[in-house]
């Protein structure tokens, strides 16, 4: 069949056209109310109002909930009188940074290993790596406790980064797994036609390529070891106190706007990493 520019350019304009009209009433759906829409409002209420008070109370002049002018004392209390709050937040940094590279590095492993290997006992592993994200976190935090008084360990900030790589493994080796599954095979065979062995075909090939996978299983562990209390409480010792524990302690006697004001302040910090991210992360698989 011989080849045409008109017909060719006829049937771009009709696709074109054909999107623009999809574009068009998929609009005017969108626009129509619907329960969905309805629920998904109601959720996103759910989720961010409590954020946005917050947010306003940590600028109230008062420490009660009755509002009688904008103020930032509380900030300054926050920076200048709060240094057991700094150090409760030092605590949950350190565990958080320390026990998500950990975490992150053995998931990775164990996902590159347990989905690209056969060995005896492949689906049994794959079986019990996810019960710690399934078991509540009082039989989690128990059963640690009870490990640590077996082997006499005394309770401090290292018995609670065991515990956080501990139950934060499981998630890192969920999502990096996700993405090992969608990677190419053909790129691995094309490495080795090239003359790369095994170690570089890791570190060259495959990790550059799930990478994504890996900074997302980092930040969910460091985000769900800094809010976790539960399993803190039962493992913490003398001089540990993280900052949901030094949070819930305050709270016994009273919430003090201070922690609006630092709530606050780690809302701004979270969503600019996660921007930041966000970008960083589309730059990254884009380049590869």
């Amino acid at each position: 069949m011989k080849f045409n520019p008109f017909r060719e350019i006829l049937n771009q304009k009709k696709t074109t056209e054909n999107s623009r009209h999809a574009k068009r009433n998929w609009k005017k759906k969108a626009s129509q109310f619907s329960f969905s829409k309805f629920v998904l409002v109601l959720c996103l209420l759910f989720l961010f109002l409590p954020l946005l008070v917050i947010i306003f109370y940590s600028f109230n002049a008062s420490k009660d909930t009755n509002f009688t002018g904008l103020s930032f004392v509380w900030y300054e209390k926050l920076i200048f009188d709060s240094a057991p709050l700094w150090n409760s937040l030092l605590n949950s940094l350190i565990v958080a940074l320390s026990s998500g590279a950990v975490a992150t590095v053995l998931g990775t492993l164990a996902a590159i290993g347990i989905s690209w290997y056969r060995f005896m006992g492949k689906g049994y592993i794959q079986t019990i790596s996810f019960l710690p994200m399934v078991l509540p976190e009082v039989i989690m935090g128990l059963s640690l406790l009870i490990f640590f008084s077996a082997i006499k360990m005394s309770l401090g900030l290292f018995t609670i980064f065991i515990a956080h790589t501990t139950f934060c493994l499981p998630f890192v080796f969920l999502m990096v797994t996700a993405r090992v599954d969608e990677f190419d095979y053909s790129i691995i065979e094309a490495s080795y036609d090239l003359g790369a062995n095994e170690k570089q075909t890791l570190f060259k090939v495959i990790i550059p390529a799930i990478m994504p996978g890996i900074i997302s299983g980092f930040m969910m562990s460091v985000t769900m070891s800094l809010e976790d209390y539960v399993i803190t409480f039962l493992v913490s010792g003398p001089g540990s106190t993280t900052l949901p524990l030094y949070v819930y302690s305050m709270i016994r006697f009273g919430v003090s706007p201070v922690i609006n004001s630092l709530s606050f302040v780690l809302i701004l910090v979270i969503c600019l990493l996660t921007f930041a991210l966000r970008k960083g992360l589309k730059g990254f698989a884009a380049a590869r």
